[in-house]
């Protein structure tokens, strides 16, 4: 073979090798769009179906389609303290498509009350928007002879060891309130964890467990069918959707005062064009008049923002409870 036809094969292989580097270039920029023609967006709730993230998550995701035509699909990926969703995210592309409608229990309690958290709440994550705020109740079993705070500290007292606190999954808001009622109110109790608040209310309904710190939403709905009780709203202040409901520092008992909020979160390095735009649908639904509504039957307020926001919320809510935690001395489990 001469040189020269091995100078023009040597050519001819550059060009091919250069061509298919800009056909794989011209790919990445197709698919770096939000959203992708034909491709639904997934909303991972962490928690079974049937509870108020569920409803929530739902309504978000049916005005999405109305507003912008995009198909969505709710799946509930419930166990581990709502880390399997977090999982499932976290091995989910980072192209808007995928994303997680988070319990604050996921990035401020988690990492400070489990042993073996996956994941890092600042580094595993993108944060969207903020989606709503809302207090989590104390609720118990209508079979308990108590009708208020007073009465089941009371009960709690002369009943050791028989009080059963249920929980929407180890670690999360719902078991680290209980855990601070109970030392603030020098009572004890038995921790009975669930996949979530349908699983949870099913057992309080038939007194199998008797206590239990709820989300306002289900809380409301479900004191009226007469089975359980609202006795407190974990708050600042007093619910304009529940005004007859006292909150814990009205009953001497502090540090109770912390709301819960949910929010949109995608898995780590969305670009941030494809952020902005994800940004822009959710904010657009979440700030809706039929999900406010919808969500605020339920004693939520939406409060849709900036991702750069929702940054700063995850690291005071990550900072408050981790200080909670510990002045409470409640060890990982």
């Amino acid at each position: 073979m001469n040189p020269m036809t091995i100078i023009n094969r040597r050519r001819t292989l550059k060009i091919m090798a250069a061509g298919v580097a800009l056909g794989a270039g011209a790919s990445s920029w197709a698919q770096a769009v939000f959203p992708q023609p034909g491709k639904p967006i997934r909303i991972l709730v962490p928690l079974a179906a049937g509870g108020s993230l569920d409803f929530q998550a739902r309504s978000i995701g049916q005005k999405i389609t109305e507003q912008s035509g995009i198909a969505v699909v709710v799946e509930n990926k419930p166990g581990a303290s709502m880390m399997l969703a977090a999982q499932e995210l976290m091995r989910s592309a980072p192209d808007g498509h995928t994303v997680m409608y988070s319990a604050s229990s996921i990035f401020a309690q988690n990492p400070h009350t489990l042993s073996n958290v996956p994941y890092d709440p600042f580094k595993d994550f993108t944060p969207i928007t903020m989606s709503a705020r809302g207090p989590l109740v104390l609720t118990v079993w209508s079979g308990m002879p108590v009708k208020s705070v007073a009465d089941l500290i009371a009960w709690a007292k002369a009943n050791p060891g028989k009080l059963v606190f249920g929980s929407f999954g180890m670690g999360t808001s719902s078991h680290v309130y209980a855990e601070a009622f109970a030392k603030r109110a020098g009572i004890e109790m038995v921790h009975v964890p669930y996949k979530g608040t349908a699983d949870a209310v099913k057992d309080l309904f038939e007194g199998r467990v008797m206590a239990y710190f709820d989300a306002a939403p289900t809380a409301i709905s479900n004191e009226k069918t007469g089975k359980v009780r609202m006795l407190a709203v974990a708050a600042p202040e007093r619910n304009k959707f529940m005004p007859q409901v006292p909150i814990f520092t009205e009953l001497g008992l502090a540090g109770l005062d912390v709301t819960s909020w949910v929010a949109i979160v995608g898995p780590a390095n969305i670009p941030a064009d494809i952020l902005a735009a994800v940004n822009k649908v959710f904010v657009q639904a979440i700030g809706s008049q039929a999900v406010t509504e919808a969500i605020a039957r339920g004693a939520y307020e939406t409060d849709p923002g900036p991702p750069q926001a929702l940054a700063k919320d995850i690291r005071e809510s990550y900072d408050r409870w981790g200080a909670m935690i510990k002045a409470m001395g409640m060890p990982k489990q």
